[in-house]
């Protein structure tokens, strides 16, 4: 699976692809570089609705959607750095490759509540406008000044920022 990637194109020389890929099977990180036009043979993977229902010793817990006695889970290593905005009962994506579940991906935004917030001070912007809150999942993000404690936010799980307030 292509974790991230970027064109390369120097000044002298061919342009090329500079790649990192993750094992699907064994959750390793590479780099490669590829020539650019150069093609492969897609990998067929399925995805299914599951729950997320919790963690233990760095063990994430899962069971199909319709089904709660049919049980799997992950290594937080398989689920990289999303695992930070998981919540129990939440619905995901689980991709499986021959059979096998590997994976996990989680909606690119979600709305998690804000359980900790240091006040705000009225023209407090010599650092930017931002605060660091502690999200019901534990996860710590830069907000506005102006989110409070209580307040429901929209994250984008994939780079892990804040996007709204959401109006409750």
């Amino acid at each position: 699976m292509i974790v991230g990637f970027e064109f390369v194109s120097p000044g002298k020389g061919a342009a090329f692809y500079r790649t990192k890929l993750k094992n699907l099977t064994g959750g390793n990180l590479m780099e490669r570089t590829f020539k650019s036009g150069e093609q492969f043979e897609e990998v067929i993977t399925e995805k299914m609705k599951v729950k997320f229902l919790y963690t233990h010793r760095d063990r994430y817990f899962f069971c199909r959607e319709n089904d709660p006695s049919s049980r799997f889970d992950l290594p937080k290593e398989a689920i990289g750095d999303s695992v930070a905005f998981l919540k129990p009962n939440q619905l995901v994506d689980a991709v499986s490759f021959e059979g096998k579940i590997i994976n996990i991906s989680l909606p690119i935004k979600v709305n998690l509540k804000v359980v900790s917030a240091p006040p705000s001070f009225k023209g407090n912007t010599a650092q930017g406008g931002t605060k660091v809150v502690t999200l019901e999942t534990g996860a710590q993000i830069n907000v506005p000044l102006f989110v409070e404690t209580g307040d429901v936010i929209e994250v984008n799980t994939e780079k892990g920022e804040y996007v709204k307030r959401v109006e409750c």
